[in-house]
């Protein structure tokens, strides 16, 4: 019977059901008494929420994740974790894999569209490098993490703690088990940014880069080993992953060490050094990680309003990080440049842009502000006449954290309405499934991908 359904729905269709399951369990399971630190109940609402931030590697919290949950409710959030980093297509596969059964036709295509890739052929070795790629990034973190914190907490809660910030670092989730303000007391501590960094930056480019800058590494025809001679033999996705991803780095580190840099709630009270260190993080966190180092609320508007632009941006495709996606934008600055300049091609790096990826692009980045606008308007009206005053600009930081799964916040988190966290979850189940992937599944698509009929064809006078 359940096969049968299986068939029947699209690869979409079949995506967003199975998160859905998955929330429902992870909030049944959190629902229960041995889930929370003290036995008592947690409201369905709170569970729903932390079950849905976890599953969309969000990180935002109505609860202190370190002393509202048990050991058993910290499990449930870590795996969940998991499963919405690597994806839960990816997890049924290896266990295929390990039972020997066959991997269905279906379960590839299903697989190619959780990925977003060209083809569905090799899914199984693509399968198989995330996992062992997974493992290695965090297990390797986990160790050097563990290293700093069990001085500071013992052997088993230092363990615990590397593996579950490996972890949520690698998928880009924010939750952390270290106080009320996040991992604010690290935020000069270079050995542990410098470990969360890489493994948010890592998670953050995609599975499809890594596989590409495996492939190269390995390539023997190039021989003369240079960093130059490896970027050119990069496909075109890698390139401009690489690139947007580093300039995005690059400028939000700039940004926020000068626009922070005499605000005595952030930056001001630091050395040059501590400075440069905590303003890298926060632009490397800004990029959908969650991880707080420096209290979000005391930002100036500026950096929070710039920190919003970072979070809509987001990752990369095909990656643990959520948001537009930095290919998603580089394709359409590219479109942009290439009407400026008068060309009638989309070209960068000696490389032909179709109009369909273009087209593709801009309809994720207009109904990604369209949620935005919609969702921040929401809040505007939950929020309004409760015993908490928000400034628009918070509400709008908050809606474009669940968005892009970033999980930032300015501490509102815990004060919203029933109804503002409700919408709160809808926001981050769009932004880490994505909104092309939610309207294709809520409707019926023309699997053909062609038009059947063409109109005459029109002159508009644009700009």
């Amino acid at each position: 019977m359940i096969r049968k359904i299986f068939i029947k729905l699209s690869p979409t269709q079949i995506i967003v059901i199975g998160f859905l399951i998955l929330n429902l369990i992870g909030t049944l399971l959190l629902l229960m008494p041995f889930s929370c630190a003290d036995g008592a109940n947690t409201s369905f609402t709170d569970a729903l929420f932390t079950s849905t931030s976890a599953l969309c590697v969000t990180g935002l919290s109505v609860v202190n994740t370190l002393e509202h949950w048990s050991l058993f409710g910290k499990y449930v959030i870590l795996f969940l974790i998991q499963i919405g980093g690597i994806g839960f297509m990816t997890i049924v596969t290896s266990i295929l894999v390990v039972l020997g059964k066959k991997i269905t036709l279906k379960e590839r295509i299903v697989m190619q569209e959780s990925f977003n890739l060209g083809t569905f052929q090799g899914m199984v070795s693509f399968t198989k490098k995330i996992v062992i790629g997974t493992l290695l990034f965090e297990g390797s973190g986990a160790i050097l993490l563990s290293i700093k914190f069990i001085p500071e907490f013992g052997f088993a809660s230092g363990v615990f703690k590397g593996i579950f910030h490996s972890i949520s670092a690698f998928c880009n989730a924010g939750f952390d088990l270290i106080g009320k303000n996040s991992i604010e007391p690290y935020v000069n501590d270079l050995y542990v940014n410098i470990i969360l960094s890489f493994l948010i930056i890592v998670g953050g480019l995609g599975f499809i880069v890594w596989v590409d800058l495996l492939r190269i590494f390995r390539d023997e025809k190039i021989k003369k080993f240079s960093l130059k001679n490896k970027f050119q033999n990069l496909s075109l996705h890698s390139k401009l992953v690489l690139t947007i991803t580093l300039g995005l780095l690059l400028l939000g580190w700039i940004y926020i060490f000068f626009s922070e840099y005499d605000n005595p709630a952030t930056l001001g009270n630091m050395s040059i050094f501590e400075k440069l260190i905590a303003s890298f993080f926060q632009s490397v966190t800004f990029r959908t990680a969650g991880f707080a180092a420096l209290s979000q609320d005391s930002l100036t508007y500026g950096t929070k309003f710039f920190g919003i632009i970072l979070m809509l941006v987001g990752g990369s495709s095909g990656s643990t990080a959520g948001g537009i996606k930095t290919v998603t934008i580089g394709a359409v600055f590219v479109a942009v440049i290439s009407v400026i300049q008068g060309k009638n091609s989309l070209s960068v790096f000696k490389k032909s842009i179709s109009f369909d990826t273009v087209q593709k692009a801009l309809t994720v980045i207009i109904m990604m502000i369209g949620f935005l606008i919609v969702l921040s308007i929401a809040l505007s009206f939950t929020e309004k006449g409760t015993s908490y005053e928000y400034e628009f600009l918070d509400l709008f930081f908050e809606a474009s954290s669940a968005l892009g799964t970033v999980g930032l916040s300015t501490g509102i988190t815990p004060y919203l309405s029933v109804l503002g966290k409700i919408f709160i979850c809808a926001g981050m189940f769009i932004g880490r499934l994505g909104p092309v992937t939610i309207a294709v599944a809520l409707s019926s698509r023309n699997t053909s991908g062609k038009n059947l009929l063409y109109y005459p064809e029109e002159k508009l006078f644009v700009g």
